[in-house]
């Protein structure tokens, strides 16, 4: 069996509108007697002759008026599904959405984008994951909706990016760590016991080697998971730990902040999604949340 013309399907409702092949011409754009040859298709299509000659006029045959919902419906619908989505009532909108985080962000973050969703979509949820590695999978395969992190060669390539903001390392210590009083040198930094933040437990893996000088060799007291856990320990205890400053910030309320003594490079802080969710106006605004909340 030979697939039918859909485009038939408009013609047929304009057609069954108007009662007139003249002023179907005019509506479809077509001349009279291409409106005609497509009159005739329909006709062959449906095995109906659907419009018959009455007087001056045309009168639908009773299979025509039991199409005209029908056929009315069907390109209500093709029209629907063929243009753009447009803003959904944030409102009402029902929607979860998941986010794989790094480290810091949920804790700075978190809370204002959590207000905004109060205010404005009171029905949409947020999963926070924590970002244990750099696998983009789970964007890929729909398990996580948006993303945020430092963009590396390993990331893939299909993936959309957006930057949010620069960022840097700070060391930070509790109020009564030896370093809290005053400059601190290479040396002073070095040779402090550190807590390190290592998603493979091994030293050589720490996250902020990278943005450190190359060389640069610390004295590790103990590692963790996260830059939480490691200003939760520096709080506690005579330890260092090296962290984001944006990332942070309200993590260190209280402590002592310094800048490291030695070079040590900005980064840039995005958000990544998956191409298929670009469009979709819910993602699009939740995407404009975190933007400004980081800007």
């Amino acid at each position: 069996m030979s697939t039918p013309d859909l485009n038939l399907l408009i013609a047929l409702d304009v057609l069954l509108e108007e009662g007139s092949v003249a002023r179907a011409a005019r509506r479809l754009r077509l001349s009279p007697s291409a409106a005609s040859r497509t009159l005739a298709r329909l006709r062959e299509a449906t095995g109906d002759p659907l419009l018959v000659r009455s007087g001056r006029g045309l009168t639908p045959t009773p299979r025509a008026q039991a199409l005209r919902a029908q056929a009315r419906g069907l390109v209500e619908v093709a029209q629907a599904v063929l243009r753009p989505v447009e803003q959904q009532d944030l409102a009402t909108l029902d929607r979860v959405f998941t986010l794989r985080v790094s480290d810091g962000f949920l804790e700075n973050f978190g809370p204002d984008l959590l207000a905004r969703l109060a205010r404005t979509a009171p029905r949409m949820r947020l999963n926070f994951l924590s970002k244990a590695d750099k696998d983009s999978s789970a964007l890929r395969e729909g398990r996580v909706d948006l993303e945020t992190g430092v963009i590396e060669a390993r990331t893939a390539p299909e993936l959309i990016s957006q930057a949010l903001f620069r960022d840097h390392l700070v060391g930070v210590v509790r109020a009564e760590h030896p370093l809290a009083a005053g400059d601190v040198s290479v040396a002073d930094y070095a040779q402090a016991r550190h807590v390190i933040v290592t998603r493979s437990g091994r030293d050589e893996d720490a996250v902020e080697t990278p943005f450190l000088p190359e060389g640069l060799t610390r004295r590790a007291a103990v590692a963790v998971g996260g830059f939480a856990a490691a200003v939760a320990l520096a709080r506690a205890a005579d330890l260092v730990a090296t962290v984001p400053d944006r990332h942070t910030a309200l993590l260190r309320e209280g402590m002592v902040s310094f800048r490291l003594p030695l070079a040590a490079p900005t980064f840039t802080v995005s958000m990544l999604w998956h191409p298929r969710l670009d469009t979709d106006p819910a993602h699009r605004w939740l995407r404009g949340c975190v933007r400004d909340l980081c800007g």
